[in-house]
């Protein structure tokens, strides 16, 4: 049985899902079934349990809000509209940016899936982080969780953090490394292509991230993956709910295993490729990639222990 029913973005299908698997088998009893009848309001629920084994609704449904996020950002779901300059990638300036109105908010908001914490090996000037990014919001939705906000609001919210907290902790949604080559910031490793377009994917240093954890989505394989990651001991952590220290613990595994060699430094504008990662950066990459899955998973059925209502 199939269960991924959107498009791939950020972690892809794949790690996000795991992410939201390891949550789930974490939750309170009690947590879990008011995540499980949140969910239902979701105007995608239906199309999400279709198929479901009799029994795993719940945890069908979940898995699917954790990637329903990339769904509002794409064809799949075309009622949302981008917001924002840069195609909606850098939030607007008003007070929309950071809104959380539950379901009668049809914008894309892209900006909520990452932070990029700015990185300039050479000393070159940088520019701020967004006032609105993943960090801030999911710290709004923690927040409004454990308020009196209406089950549409905390609905909507429980699909957003549980793709966020997993955006969070891939280390390229956390950082923009800013070079000779790209003075404005590489945009988490976006721009750092590997080859000219059209090529075989990945073709850029983000999107090689994305992927790590593989791309099959179809339960069986979410649980045996999602089983062998909780083999391990709980990740050092798990329970820490200071959001800026997760983004910026993101960002140093990216200085230093994402921005390393063979990858290129950047500093030569003429150097319009870099070199595709080598077998011990990848196989060093896959380590740090299921750790963090592993932790954010841990993280995120803490949030929602400690705070739903």
């Amino acid at each position: 049985m199939i269960v991924i029913v959107m498009p791939l973005s950020a972690w892809n299908a794949t790690g996000h899902m795991t992410v939201a698997y390891i949550a789930y088998q974490r939750l309170d009893s009690s947590t879990r079934a008011r995540v499980d009848s949140l969910l239902k309001r979701n105007p995608e629920y239906q199309r999400w349990i279709a198929g479901a084994p009799a029994g795993q609704e719940g945890l069908v449904a979940f898995l699917n809000a954790a990637i329903w996020p990339d769904c509002i950002k794409g064809n799949a779901c075309p009622e949302y509209v981008a917001d924002g300059p840069d195609n909606g990638n850098t939030p607007p300036s008003d007070a929309s940016a950071s809104q959380n109105i539950g379901y009668a908010d049809h914008a894309m908001h892209k900006y909520w899936h990452y932070i990029d914490l700015p990185f300039a090996p050479t000393g070159l000037p940088t520019q701020p982080t967004p006032s609105v990014n993943a960090e801030t919001q999911i710290i709004r939705m923690r927040t409004a969780l454990r308020s009196p906000a209406s089950d549409d609001i905390k609905s909507y919210d429980i699909a957003w953090l549980a793709h966020i907290v997993g955006d969070i902790h891939q280390p390229l949604h956390a950082i923009a490394r800013f070079t000779t080559q790209h003075p404005s910031g590489d945009a988490g490793g976006n721009l750092v292509r590997f080859c000219e377009a059209p090529c075989d994917a990945p073709d850029n240093l983000h999107a090689y991230w994305d992927n790590l954890m593989g791309d099959k989505t179809d339960l069986a394989s979410i649980r045996v993956l999602a089983a062998e990651l909780l083999l391990q001991p709980d990740p050092t952590g798990a329970s820490n709910t200071d959001v800026s220290s997760w983004s910026k613990l993101s960002a140093e595994l990216a200085k230093h295993f994402a921005y390393t060699s063979p990858i290129s430094t950047g500093s030569n504008p003429n150097m319009k490729l870099s070199p595709r990662p080598d077998s011990a950066y990848d196989a060093q990459a896959h380590k740090v990639a299921r750790q963090q899955v592993l932790l954010a998973g841990y993280r995120l059925a803490f949030l929602l222990n400690q705070n739903l209502k």
